[in-house]
């Protein structure tokens, strides 16, 4: 996956789209590595909490249940076990491949901005052969922002509150699926522009959005 710089130029839309519960089920994976974790350290983890919220930072996590000195080390720890244990578990979510596909057959640019590690990032979207045409990780909330203006998004697709409101720091459309820990209530509440239940509804939005004269590309 080649990554594209800000003078890359185009007269496509460019869309970015989020990582966790967006474009791929990572609960399954990311529950194998913090019961690795767990067993590793010996700290009492809840897994099965943890992945009802994923989508913040990994830190932002572990400090609730590692002491504020250790979150740096754990947080190096978990990077360097995730690969082992989270990336063959994971899941393409339903309609992921065929809205990268959607924008790419319009000759549109489909870039992955996330909070999760790149590097990390990067093997998942590999491993389910998914092919973005760029990936920028360890963005959240507002701070992903600084991609979806680098890559010129037009449009940010996402499943949390915070995907939200990096998508209006950007002053990118949100569209939002209600598939991760934020229900389509919160999403609307949060300034949502679209809620969809899940990306297999995304290609008929996309076509749509495209058909209205004021988003063509010419």
């Amino acid at each position: 996956m080649a990554r594209m710089t800000s003078s890359t130029t185009s007269c496509a839309l460019t869309v970015g789209f989020d990582l966790d519960m967006t474009l791929i089920d990572s609960r399954p994976g990311i529950h194998a590595c913090y019961t690795a974790l767990a067993a590793r350290t010996g700290a009492v983890l809840d897994a099965d909490l943890i992945v009802t919220r994923l989508g913040p930072p990994l830190e932002d996590e572990l400090i609730n249940w590692f002491p504020a000195d250790e979150v740096p080390a754990m947080a190096d720890l978990y990077r360097e076990m995730y690969p082992t244990y989270a990336i063959s578990g994971t899941l393409a979510m339903p309609g992921a491949r065929a809205a990268i596909e959607a924008v790419r057959a319009a000759g549109g640019r489909a870039v992955v901005v996330t909070a999760k590690y790149e590097p990390n990032a990067k093997l998942h979207l590999e491993h389910l052969r998914m092919e973005p045409d760029a990936v920028v990780g360890g963005l959240w909330a507002e701070r992903k922002a600084e991609a979806l203006r680098e890559h010129g998004a037009s449009v940010y697709v996402g499943d949390h509150t915070g995907d939200v409101r990096g998508a209006r720091t950007a002053r990118a459309l949100s569209v939002a699926v209600a598939t991760g820990p934020c229900d389509a209530e919160e999403l609307h509440g949060a300034g949502a522009d679209v809620v969809l239940a899940d990306l297999t509804a995304f290609p008929a939005w996309w076509d749509e959005y495209r058909a209205t004269p004021a988003n063509r590309t010419y």
